[in-house]
This record gives structure tokens, C-alpha cells and sequence, in this order.
């Protein structure tokens, strides 16, 4: 009865550190984690995350230039958008499973946010971790890889706007990279700038219609949409947070395959800082 009691009390312990270690960071949070308790947790992979509380506001001044820093864009949720089966149909978004473990947020990105005349605010992103390549599993098993980015947003807000306020909403549009690079080499070696021109085995037939796709590879640069909703603000700390919805192409393979749209939602973290 002993040894019983002892294993029960055992796992509660096990449990309430499995608990502790699935949360996400605290934004306020005194006592950093070493590097030992965040390993292999999917800590690092989480935005810090600002009390629900949290509903201050942030005064700006026309003419001053601030930045957002430290912007930390966590996905949450992963959508594909699936042909119907018949015309009649719309295409819809499904839920797909996300495959990439660990590594699915955008992490120190940076840029400038500046109030217009109009009263609206304009966000232009320069810089920081800004891509993540990731690959998700619809129901039937079909997967799709994508590189998740917000290089280059420019996102702008409501006019009428004289301070930051959890009624900001930023929406804009960014640039969607390709997924591979020109060094890549597809499995017949054949690549944008290094490789072969057409596949191996195949030099008599490599200019043929059939082939000509595979073999002219290219670095297709997409386009995305996002939105940020601004919900909660610390004015003393010049933190705000809130959640995204972002819409993207897929990979295209170097120009081989028709991408299909992505949706992600999740939520976001910065700083706000006086330049």
C-alpha cells in the first residue's frame, strides 16, 4: 500500500510539470527558462502571451517614427483550400494536420509603424525570422508544403485613429518566396541554376511538352494577405498582442505544380518602441 501511494503521488508530479512545461510563456514573466527546461518542451515554437485583462492604450504622435519589435506570429490553426468535387460546389477551406514540429512561428520580426495624416496607422515589415517552412496533411493524406512569411507586409489600419488601441486592425499584403531554392535538385537532377537541363536517360525526348514542365524550373515569388487584430495592450510596457489571419499560395515545386491557397490563424506578440 506504501509503494502505491508513493507512485500515485509520483505521476501527480510528473503531470503538473507535463501541464506547467505545455503552457506558453508569460510575456511578464521574472525568471527566464533555461535552455535545458525549454529543450524538446515546443516552448521556443510558442508566442509569450499577455494577460486577458490587458486593455490598456498607447498614445502616438503624428511625425515620430515608432517600431515594432520583437514580434513573435504563432499559427495556430491550418486550412487548405479544396476544389469540389462537382461544379455546382464551391471551393471550400478543409483543416489540415500540421506535419513541421516544432519550428511553425515567425519569431523577432521587426518594422516600422508610423501614424498618417488620415489617422491611420502603417506598419512596413524590415526585418528577423521571417519565413518558416512548413508542410500540412489534409484528411485524405494529401500533403502540402507552403513557406509560411510575412517579408515585406505593409499593413495598414482604420483611419481615424490617434493612439493604439485593442480597436486597431491591421490588414496588407506581403511577398510568398518560393518554397525551394535555385540549388535545389529535384530527383532526376535537374535544378535552376545547377543540375541538368533535362533528365538523365532522356536527352532525345528531355524538349517534349511532356518533360518541358518538370525540366524549365523557376523561383516563383507569390503574394499573401494577412490581418492582425489588435485585442490586448500594456501601456506601461509598450506590449500588444492579439491574433492573425493570413491567406497564401502553397509550394509550386519551382514552377511544376498550380499551388493552392493556404489560411492560417493563430496569435502575435510585439513591442512597441520610440525610434
Amino acid at each position: 500500500m506504501r509503494y502505491r501511494a508513493l507512485l500515485v503521488a509520483f505521476l501527480a508530479i510528473c503531470l503538473s510539470v507535463l501541464t506547467a512545461c505545455s503552457e506558453a510563456p508569460s510575456a511578464t514573466s521574472s525568471v527566464p527558462l533555461t535552455y535545458d527546461q525549454i529543450r524538446n518542451t515546443g516552448l521556443a515554437n510558442k508566442c509569450p502571451q499577455l494577460s486577458e485583462m490587458t486593455r490598456g492604450s498607447i498614445a502616438l504622435e503624428s511625425g515620430k517614427t515608432y517600431k515594432l519589435v520583437g514580434m513573435c506570429i504563432e499559427p495556430t490553426a491550418y486550412f487548405v483550400k479544396e476544389e469540389p468535387a462537382s461544379k455546382r460546389q464551391a471551393a471550400a477551406y478543409v483543416p489540415g494536420k500540421v506535419l513541421t514540429r516544432y519550428t511553425s512561428s515567425l519569431d523577432q520580426v521587426s518594422g516600422e509603424l508610423t501614424l498618417n495624416t488620415d489617422g491611420s496607422l502603417l506598419f512596413a515589415e524590415t526585418g528577423g525570422m521571417d519565413f518558416q517552412a512548413i508542410t500540412v496533411q489534409l484528411p485524405g493524406g494529401q500533403q502540402e508544403p507552403f513557406l509560411f512569411t510575412v517579408k515585406g507586409l505593409v499593413a495598414q489600419s482604420q483611419p481615424g485613429q490617434s493612439a493604439l488601441t485593442t480597436s486597431v486592425d491591421f490588414e496588407g499584403d506581403y511577398k510568398v518566396p518560393s518554397y525551394r531554392t535555385s540549388n535545389f535538385l529535384d530527383p532526376k537532377g535537374r535544378g535552376l541554376a545547377t543540375g541538368y537541363d533535362t533528365a538523365v536517360a532522356l536527352p532525345g525526348s528531355g524538349d517534349s511538352e511532356e518533360y518541358l514542365k518538370e525540366s524549365m524550373k523557376s523561383f516563383d515569388i507569390g503574394q499573401g494577405h494577412m490581418s492582425l487584430r489588435v485585442s490586448k495592450i500594456d501601456g506601461t510596457t509598450g506590449e500588444i498582442g492579439g491574433t492573425f489571419e493570413a491567406e497564401q499560395p502553397s509550394d509550386t515545386d519551382m514552377g511544376t505544380a498550380k499551388p493552392v491557397d493556404i489560411k492560417l490563424q493563430g496569435v502575435f506578440y510585439a513591442r512597441l518602441e520610440e525610434v
